[in-house]
């Protein structure tokens, strides 16, 4: 079993920085691919960024440019550098650990990340 624990979130104003991070505990030696998903009020969630465990990333559009995802296996921890911050970034953001045998996926409790001035 994985678990994960995110931590970072707070409130910053608009066009300011934030660093998230997570902690993957118990069984993290097979995690393929990590991640972060925001759920912001009223919406679904959805994907941030990905980092696989060769170090490819994924960005969604709308983070791309502003965001980078970092991942340290040695340390099992994923992090989550966000510049440039919009009020539309407002959201829960949860951790994502999966992986590929036996197949799972892990959330963490998820931080809130609220912009606004």
């Amino acid at each position: 079993q994985v678990q994960l624990v995110e931590s970072g979130g707070g409130l910053v104003q608009p066009g300011g920085s934030l660093r998230l991070s997570c902690v993957a505990s118990g069984s993290p030696l097979s995690i393929d691919i990590m991640g972060w998903y925001r759920q912001a009020p009223a919406k679904m969630r959805e994907l941030v960024a990905t980092i696989t465990s060769g170090g490819y990333t994924n960005y969604a559009d709308s983070v791309k440019g502003r965001f980078a995802i970092s991942r340290d296996s040695a340390k099992n921890t994923v992090t989550l550098q966000m510049n440039t911050l919009t009020p539309q970034d407002t959201a829960v953001y949860y951790c994502n650990a999966h992986k590929a045998w036996p197949t799972r996926s892990y959330w963490g409790p998820g931080t809130q990340v609220t912009v606004s001035s």
